[in-house]
């Protein structure tokens, strides 16, 4: 799983920073890690200068095999809670997702129900 980091202009992309986001989001996306292609992460200041809350924005977009790209989006008052809060948001959904996938194909090839005819009519 590649995971590239964007930052705007009114944010610091430095390594360490970089690092502990790429962690986050490892350790987050774990369960699923093997249908994902590749994660892009998003970091903007909303308000830039100016001081406010919430306006730290990270949107999360993952790129899956064999289906269209996933994104989220969690704003927050620190770099870290946005980052926090998107990685659990694209768990949630990666993982619903898979799973209603999964149960989706399992449905479709599971061999019919003895007594039931070719209908669904039991």
């Amino acid at each position: 799983m590649q995971i590239q980091i964007n930052t705007d202009h009114n944010i610091t992309g430095h390594e360490t920073m970089a690092a502990r986001v790429r962690g986050v989001v490892e350790g987050a996306l774990s369960g699923v890690r093997e249908r994902i292609s590749r994660v892009e992460v998003h970091l903007s200041d909303e308000n830039a200068a100016k001081r406010g809350t919430m306006d730290k924005r990270c949107m999360l977009e993952a790129r899956l095999e064999g289906m269209q790209p996933v994104a989220v989006t969690h704003n927050a008052a620190t770099v870290d809670e946005a980052v926090n809060g998107a990685a659990d948001k694209l768990a949630r959904l990666l993982e619903h997702s898979l799973g209603r996938l999964h149960d989706q194909q399992r449905r479709e090839t599971s061999p019919p129900r003895p007594g039931s005819d070719s209908a669904g009519q039991p």
